[in-house]
């Protein structure tokens, strides 16, 4: 060993870095072929790069370079996708349809652009007896419609496969459906609602340019009826919704905005269409067609920021495998569907695969990735009688497993039950046009009222009727029902530009005021990734291990050898790895050792250079590695996440508005603490369980009178996630975390929260700008049309005027840079 300092590597790509022909990732060095026409970063881009070629599907990459030229790498499973064929598969998760067809919803991983969507669609071209492929990118779905006769279920799979997808089955089809219905409906009314509006200002445009110029009296009533018949029809189909909500409110004797708006559509419509029998007065029909248009706009918006992204079953459906390999009594195996795996089955998890269900290890010795339900970042080696958790990901050998618990029953399973239940616990947003309802119907109805009495004792019923149809025209409280919903549409959207797609938004409202932000460690603050973060030793001595570590799967292992320098066409010989210790082999007559601490000194005793090394490495929080050789001695490698590079500036900024910071991890006490002072965020807390991790936030929420914000990425996060004010899932994350959480980041890094949290404080703003014009206006219109002032006609004129100036103060400019920088 040359040198017993410790040299942090720096990242970065060099000039002559080399880039995958499919999905633009970089390549890494070993994989790089000299004199190749194209290049790849692994062997799924190179397939699907042939399929696509072999397929005449080029466009695809025309189309991804256009809308997402960021690189994503493939999800092929390269599995034989045999569970869809059994009958229990298909007897759940494929429908017959008439004429010998049967479609299948299935979830695709790795859908994240439109150009996905282009290929998927195009699957009939690839694959003969595939009648439709429709994809649901916002669901990363794919309905597929075939001819069983012609081709299996497992062999469309295992063709999405080939073009980057990995599939799975996508349960709850029917409730997807029902809501899908539902917003038809609903969009069928919106629709109409603006037909009905259009025509109406038509007709009424003739009416104005006649009570200027004169009109023929014969159109004048024609327009009259036609205004009528049409306003009539919005007000009893479209606008019905308001009448129904005003009924209930009233049954269940709560004040809701639907009463007011109701009575204005009620007595607008009656006096209007009294007035157009009659032959005289206003009609109203105009502005009452476009009130109702414009509020189902808004009641819209509503609806679809509060309709949750997906139900359990899917989310446990991401987590744990779709089928398992059975092993029977003779010895043989089968794959079976995961919906035929009973308790006590022996099944056998192949190394790579993922565990089916809660077990017991009956032979074998492995190590599993847990990262996604404990956020430890180390592999954690199992032997027999160890129990295990479904959904981890057997790294290196495999093992047979005794199934002990399934479904609802397995750790993963109550996990999301506990994300389900806090969802549904989750309080909509809390609307200040809401919290006045109860004042302003009482006090716009007793105004009308007053009105109604006062001009009819004073000249006449006729006049009095008129002057209280104004005041309850010209109050409808459009702008208020439409303040809330427009600025958080537009906020939303404005949120998604910049890379942060919101689900809720509850989440702006609580985001805008600092409270307790909880930030999960690994993948927040970190990269997430296993890399080399610390070197002892020279760079020879780490392609030697790098050298014998391309040999293994282990993600430690993985991430020597990517810290190789350069390709070496040398072969190790007499390898022999020792499963949760290291590896060794002969390099030409050099006997190399890549492992633990302990297992390095077993045989070559560490002398007190390499130990202080190990130290150096432990005491930043990285895990040591020692190499040994024969020829150049010992060396010591420091395994760990890195710190994403905006995270210490993101950090400062949100503490300097106010948030109380704190770091949770599932990784070791030591780690945890390291990386909270090395970004300054002065609590944190490791080895902390899912469990663990969800509790913490309801102690938070229950004792803190602000709001509680999680922050984080894997599984092990979505019931915190859940638990909290506000949820966000940060970039890669897993997916269950992504559908539990309000937010998530599509952006790497954690500085898309800071700019979130200066968008929430930015609309919440608007919002209360447009709630004091609201009032202010409703306020003074009131007076007016209670003096008599403005007669119904100018009512109905200035009524959608206010309506518009909300929108317009809706669309305050933004700018992303408000928060203060470091």
């Amino acid at each position: 060993m040359q040198s017993a300092s410790v040299v942090h590597i720096v990242e970065g790509m060099s000039e002559e870095a080399v880039f995958c022909d499919h999905c633009n990732l970089p390549v890494p060095s070993g994989l790089i072929e000299v004199d190749a026409k194209h290049q790849f970063c692994c062997n799924g881009c190179k397939s699907v790069w042939n399929v696509l070629h072999s397929a005449g599907l080029n466009e695809y990459y025309r189309i991804r370079d256009a809308v997402d030229p960021e690189g994503q790498r493939v999800a092929s499973k390269n599995c034989s996708y045999e569970e869809f064929d059994d009958p229990a598969f298909q007897s759940v998760c494929v429908d017959n349809l008439p004429g010998g067809q049967s479609q299948a919803d299935l979830l695709l991983e790795g859908m994240h652009c439109a150009a996905c969507v282009w290929l998927i669609e195009r699957l009939p071209t690839v694959l003969e007896g595939v009648v439709e492929s429709r994809a649901n990118i916002r669901r990363r779905t794919a309905c597929i419609r075939y001819q069983p006769d012609k081709v299996k279920l497992s062999d469309v799979a295992k063709a999405l496969d080939r073009l980057g997808y990995a599939a799975h089955p996508a349960r709850g089809a029917a409730a997807r459906e029902a809501r899908a219905k539902e917003d038809r409906k609903f969009l069928i009314r919106v629709g109409v609602a603006g037909a009905i509006a259009g025509n109406v200002m038509l007709l009424a445009i003739g009416l104005y340019g006649g009570a200027l110029d004169g009109i023929d009296p014969l159109w004048e009533n024609t327009f009259r009826w036609y205004s009528m018949g049409l306003g009539v029809l919005s007000l009893v189909w479209p606008g019905r919704v308001f009448f129904k909500g005003a009924i209930a409110a009233l049954r269940t004797r709560v004040a809701h905005l639907d009463i007011p708006i109701a009575l204005a559509l009620a007595v607008g419509g009656i006096w209007g269409s009294y007035n157009t029998v009659a032959g005289r007065g206003e009609i109203y029909f105009d502005s009452l067609s476009v009130l109702v248009f414009l509020l189902l706009v808004g009641r819209w918006v509503q609806h679809r920021q509060q309709r949750s992204a997906s139900d359990q079953v899917e989310l446990m459906l991401t987590l744990t495998p779709s089928s398992a390999m059975k092993i029977n009594e003779d010895g043989s195996t089968v794959r079976v569907p995961i919906e035929a795996i009973e308790l006590d089955m022996l099944v056998m998890v192949e190394a790579g695969g993922s565990i089916p269900a809660d077990g017991v290890i009956e032979s074998g010795s492995s190590n599993l990735d847990t990262s996604f339900l404990t956020g430890e970042s180390r592999p954690m080696p199992v032997h027999a009688n160890d129990f295990v958790v479904a959904g981890a990901t057997n790294l290196t050998s495999p093992i047979q497993l005794r199934v002990k618990a399934i479904g609802d029953s397995t750790r993963v399973g109550k996990l999301m039950h506990l994300v389900a239940s806090a969802s549904a616990d989750k309080a909509p947003i809390v609307q200040f046009a809401d919290r006045i309802a109860a004042v302003f119907v009482f006090v716009v109805i007793l105004l009308a009222m007053g009105t109604l009495v006062y001009w009819t004792i004073a000249s006449g019923f006729s006049n009095g009727i008129e002057n209280a149809t104004a005041l309850l025209i010209v109050t409808c409280p459009c702008a208020l029902g439409l303040a809330t919903p427009m600025s958080m549409s537009i906020a939303m959207g404005r949120a998604a530009k910049a890379g942060v797609l919101v689900k809720s938004a509850a989440a702006i409202e609580s985001l805008s005021k600092p409270g307790k932000m909880i930030l999960d460690k690994t993948g927040t603050i970190t990269q997430g990734l296993t890399r080399v973060v610390g070197v002892a030793c020279s760079q020879e001595l780490i392609d030697k291990a790098a050298l014998l570590e391309s040999h293994s799967n282990h993600p430690v292992a993985r991430a020597i050898a990517d810290a190789a320098s350069n390709e070496d066409s040398q072969i190790p010989t007499e390898i022999n790895q020792t499963t949760g210790a290291g590896i060794e082999g002969r390099i030409v007559d050099d006997y190399v050792r890549v492992g633990s601490p302990s297992f390095i000194n077993r045989t070559h005793p560490l002398d007190q250079i390499t130990l202080d090394a190990i130290n150096s490495m432990q005491t930043q929080g990285l895990s040591a590695v020692v190499i040994h050789s024969d020829d150049s001695g010992f060396g010591v490698l420091g395994i760990g996440d890195p710190i994403r590079e905006d995270a210490k500036d993101s950090v400062h900024k949100l503490a300097t508005v106010g948030w109380d910071l704190s770091l949770c991890s599932g990784d070791q006490v030591e780690i945890v603490n390291q990386i909270a002072c090395e970004v300054g965020i002065n609590q944190a807390a490791g080895a902390v369980s899912p469990e663990g991790k969800t509790e913490w936030v309801r102690e938070l929420r229950d004792s803190s009178p602000h709001r509680v914000v999680m922050v984080g990425d894997g599984v092990n996060d979505a019931a915190a996630l859940a638990s909290a004010d506000v949820g966000i899932a940060v970039h890669g994350g897993a997916e269950a975390s992504l559908e539990a959480a309000d937010v998530y980041l599509t952006r790497q890094g954690v500085r898309p929260i800071v700019d979130l949290i200066s968008l929430s404080s930015h609309t919440m703003r608007t919002i209360h700008i447009c709630l004091v014009f609201s009032i202010c206006y409703n306020s003074i219109a009131a007076i007016l049309a209670m003096t008599g002032v403005i007669n119904a006609l100018i009512a109905a004129i200035l009524m959608p005027i206010s309506s518009l100036t909300v929108v317009a103060l809706s669309t305050r400019k933004w700018k992303r840079s408000s928060c203060p920088s470091s």
